[in-house]
């Protein structure tokens, strides 16, 4: 059976991935814990017992980042425009991939296996609704399916951050690729 952490203990385990993000953000692999457990307002200590090694930090942020896309997607998926929520949700997604790029460059570097096959799931599913809606609305092309989407979104992520596009370079892209999405205009 899986003890629940206490009240308090959430919320300091809250507190040191929110730091952590921001630490890393700034400092970029040479963060260090100590200044994840200061910025986030704990001991040293309370870090590691929450995350043993810097690996399970940085795990535990992509985990968090995926269910949070995953959550946004479905989101978007239910309450957004069926014209316009993939393209949001599209360019959302690169936009986060600007801002984690430390974290997952770290991973990378560590050669860390994240897990998140729950929340891949779910941004799989809600990636189908928000295709789907947009295909039926006309505003994207039939012959789009998950598969593709998903490629264009891992390489479109992939580029943007190893090439370090500027937000023009990654507007100019998107649109290229929000045109090649789109259907033709019949004549």
């Amino acid at each position: 059976m899986t003890r629940s952490l206490r009240s308090d203990a959430q919320r300091n385990r809250q507190r040191i991935l929110e730091a952590a993000e921001v630490v890393f953000a700034l400092k970029g692999p040479s963060a260090s814990t100590e200044e994840i457990a200061q910025k986030a307002g704990v001991g040293i200590g309370t870090v590691f017992r929450h995350f043993p090694t810097k690996e399970a930090l940085l795990q535990a942020i992509i985990k968090g980042l995926a269910v949070r896309v995953a959550a946004e997607t479905g989101n978007l998926a239910r309450t957004g425009e069926p014209a316009t929520a993939f393209f949001q949700f599209f360019t959302w997604v690169i936009g986060q991939a600007a801002e984690q790029r430390t974290v997952v460059d770290l991973l990378a570097e560590a050669g860390v296996e994240v897990i998140v096959a729950k929340p891949v799931d779910a941004l799989r599913d809600a990636v189908a609704a928000l295709l789907t809606a947009a295909q039926r609305a006309g505003a994207v092309r039939r012959d789009v399916g998950v598969p593709e989407v998903l490629a264009l979104l891992i390489g479109l992520c992939q580029a943007s951050l190893h090439a370090g596009w500027s937000p023009e370079v990654r507007d100019r892209t998107l649109a290229v690729v929000f045109d090649g999405l789109r259907p033709s205009p019949t004549a």
